[in-house]
């Protein structure tokens, strides 16, 4: 008997995944059939008309229940097979089909935050922990909360084939940063949601929740990005496009941040290694800027560009389509 997990995105903004199991038995497993349902209950239908259709797009091992069980992750469908409305990763395909002789790459950081009974680990029921300066990368159980989650996670993504670049504490107590990457925008946007599937699974186990919340605590501590790496082939082996690619990126900047995560406001305030959103600026070794130049970059004069103003509750289908379309369209 095989079972296969299908994972969807569901009709909620942010999106919220979604899944369901299927028992396969000894069903040939190399054509993942489609399935379906109830979009009305993930606001995706209404009562009236609810089918909605499961199309699998990628398909690993299951790390959670082992042994030849699957993993289906899967983009929506109506009944007639076009893409539902809410289905971001067609847009993203199209775009990245269009630009493709550029070889597009990112590599995303994401930010999460462990929480348990409604806040952060490593904070005390009343009151606050120590002031942030410790945690970053730390080591040692005063500074360091939910160690276990976040390498058991990065465990199993290895395992399955992710392609999962490390991960480590990040600023504030119980918060942690996975990376994914380099790939293609379809891709890492798909490697990304099985890594976000998978993290809350083994959150349950442990009763934690993983917050992407942009904001999650109010005050003087960081929020939580999804830190965008991007290059083009061009980029990456060229001089004189670094520059390029990011006043580019300044042309877009109120499409780009209608398309970076829930929070903009709460998050980009010019504090706490971010610049506001009200302004854009680049510039090299910056963690305040808008979209930082890593010094060998900017050294060399080739490489990759780091877009720091996403949320890391954003959709990677449209961030990953935003930055593709307006840098590619400008080299």
């Amino acid at each position: 008997m095989i079972t296969a997990e299908y994972i969807w995105l569901d009709g909620n903004s942010p999106a919220q995944l979604r899944s369901k199991t299927k028992v396969l038995g000894d069903t040939d497993v190399a054509e993942m059939p489609i399935w379906g349902f109830d979009g009305s209950s993930t606001k995706q239908a209404e009562g009236g008309a609810s089918d909605c259709v499961l199309k699998p797009v990628m398909v690993t091992p299951d790390p959670i229940r082992g042994g030849n069980n699957l993993l289906v992750f899967c983009e929506v469908l109506n009944v007639d097979m076009t893409p539902h409305a809410s289905n971001t990763r067609r847009h993203c395909n199209e775009v990245e089909e269009a630009y493709q002789e550029q070889e597009p790459w990112f590599g995303i950081e994401q930010e999460y935050t462990l929480m348990q009974d409604g806040r952060p680990l490593g904070f005390p029921r009343n009151g606050f922990p120590a002031p942030q300066g410790q945690y970053y990368c730390s080591v040692g159980a005063n500074n360091t909360f939910g160690r276990e989650i976040a390498e058991m996670h990065l465990a199993v993504c290895v395992q399955i084939g992710l392609k999962i670049s490390g991960i480590n504490a990040e600023v504030m107590p119980g918060q942690w940063e996975f990376q994914v990457g380099p790939l293609a925008p379809v891709e890492v946007s798909d490697h990304l949601w099985v890594a976000r599937y998978l993290l809350e699974r083994i959150a349950e186990n442990y009763g934690v929740s993983v917050s992407y919340e942009a904001k999650p605590v109010k005050g003087d501590w960081n929020g939580a990005g999804a830190h965008t790496n991007f290059s083009t082939k061009a980029m990456r082996e060229e001089e004189g496009y670094i520059e390029k690619a990011c006043e580019a990126l300044g042309e877009e900047v109120k499409a780009h941040l209608a398309g970076y995560g829930d929070g903009i406001e709460d998050r980009l305030t010019g504090e706490h290694e971010t610049c506001s959103y009200k302004d854009f600026r680049f510039g090299a070794s910056d963690r305040g800027a808008s979209v930082r130049i890593p010094w060998q970059v900017a050294k060399e004069g080739k490489g990759y560009i780091e877009d720091r103003r996403p949320n890391a509750n954003i959709d990677p289908y449209v961030v990953t389509r935003l930055i593709t379309g307006t840098v590619c369209s400008r080299l």
